[in-house]
């Protein structure tokens, strides 16, 4: 384990004095649980679409080293320094987004990924977390009462994140985007008359997606009718949890990894059901609730407005796409194709949680003039 002397001054020891480690231990075991369930479910999606068995594991294994070195350089950055990044990440996977409509290859219809010496990556999963912390920080500027026009550029730059991933076409990260969006907005002195507006606003979006997008009206009519053919995933899902009980049947004994083809990354908490049964799903949700409330209860005496508005975003976004996921897998949601985060296999996803929950960490340590007692 590793030990530093409260006297060591290197960088890595006033990290290790200064980061929430219970924040750390509970993605830790976040990783470690997502480790096991690309093992439970991923080889015999492998060898059905014809790869060697541990094909997806040796990936997500490929892509956890550096995600780890991600998530530890971001967590060693101070506010000033995670929003610099910030706008690094945002300029350039802003660009990417562009390029997936010119040399971005189509999946199930959807141009999302780009491909860079032979690995694909998704640029819309680094957009989250970057925009996330640039609208903190346009809001926090506003509010300085410079007349700066923070909450405007702000606006104007989540319509633009928006309108790229309507053209993708992906509604349900516009939707997690948008969601950050209004919750920063409203931390930071949005009028709840506004908000109320901008809510019925979001409902008429919801609504005009589902008269123009085809697959949008047929994720939400598959949801309505459950005996719409387009449920096969969800009804398969939902058997897995049936079968897996209180206890589950064991670790490499679940059927539903052979049928369905999203097993090792939309369904993988179906699969956790199936073979490791309702606690282990319980423990799953209570590491995400623990992650989610550990670093709101940080927030709670926080002093600098861009770091409370840059932590909640990061939680808040981290949390809802844990909801959305497990919504799905329960036929709680209508499907909506998104990650479990840390658990479901995918290195763009990966990569961009660990830079996410990198900044978070180093969002939240202690500093002498944030107030937060340890």
């Amino acid at each position: 384990m590793m030990t530093f002397s409260r006297t060591d001054t290197s960088v890595l020891g006033r990290w290790w004095w200064t980061v929430d480690r219970w924040l750390l231990i509970a993605i830790a075991v976040l990783i470690a649980v997502g480790t096991v369930l690309t093992l439970a479910a991923s080889p015999a999606v492998a060898t059905r679409i014809g790869y060697s068995s541990f094909h997806f594991v040796q990936r997500q294994l490929l892509f956890l080293a550096p995600a780890l070195l991600i998530m530890i350089a971001a967590s060693l950055l101070d506010p000033v320094g995670v929003r610099r990044v910030s706008v690094i990440i945002f300029a350039g996977s802003m660009l990417g987004v562009v390029l997936t409509f010119f040399m971005g290859a189509e999946v199930k219809g959807a141009h999302r990924w780009i491909s860079l010496g032979g690995l694909s990556i998704q640029p819309s999963e680094f957009v989250k977390p970057a925009f996330a912390v640039v609208a903190a920080w346009l809001f926090a500027e506003w509010r300085k009462g410079r007349g700066f026009p923070g909450w405007a550029i702000s606006t104007v730059l989540c319509l633009i994140v928006v309108g790229l991933l309507l053209m993708q076409p992906d509604v349900g990260m516009s939707i997690v985007i948008v969601a950050v969006w209004l919750a920063q907005f409203f931390i930071a002195g949005l009028p709840i008359v506004l908000a109320l507006g901008l809510g019925a606003i979001g409902l008429v979006g919801i609504f005009g997606a589902y008269l123009i997008l085809p697959h949008v009206a047929s994720r939400i009519d598959s949801f309505l009718d459950p005996a719409n053919k387009a449920n096969y995933q969800i009804e398969r899902a939902m058997d897995a949890f049936a079968a897996g009980g209180i206890w589950g049947r064991g670790p490499g004994d679940g059927a539903v990894k052979n049928v369905l083809p999203d097993a090792h990354t939309d369904f993988i908490f179906a699969v956790a059901g199936e073979e490791f049964g309702l606690f282990a799903c319980l423990f799953i949700v209570g590491i995400f609730a623990f992650i989610v409330l550990r670093c709101f209860s940080r927030l709670m005496t926080e002093n600098n407005l861009f770091v409370l508005l840059a932590a909640a975003g990061l939680t808040t976004q981290f949390g809802l796409q844990a909801v959305i996921n497990i919504g799905v897998n329960l036929h709680l949601l209508p499907t909506k194709g998104m990650t479990l985060p840390f658990i479901s296999y995918g290195g763009s996803s990966l990569m961009a949680l660990a830079l996410s929950m990198g900044m978070l960490l180093g969002l939240t340590r202690w500093r002498p003039d944030h107030g937060v007692v340890r």
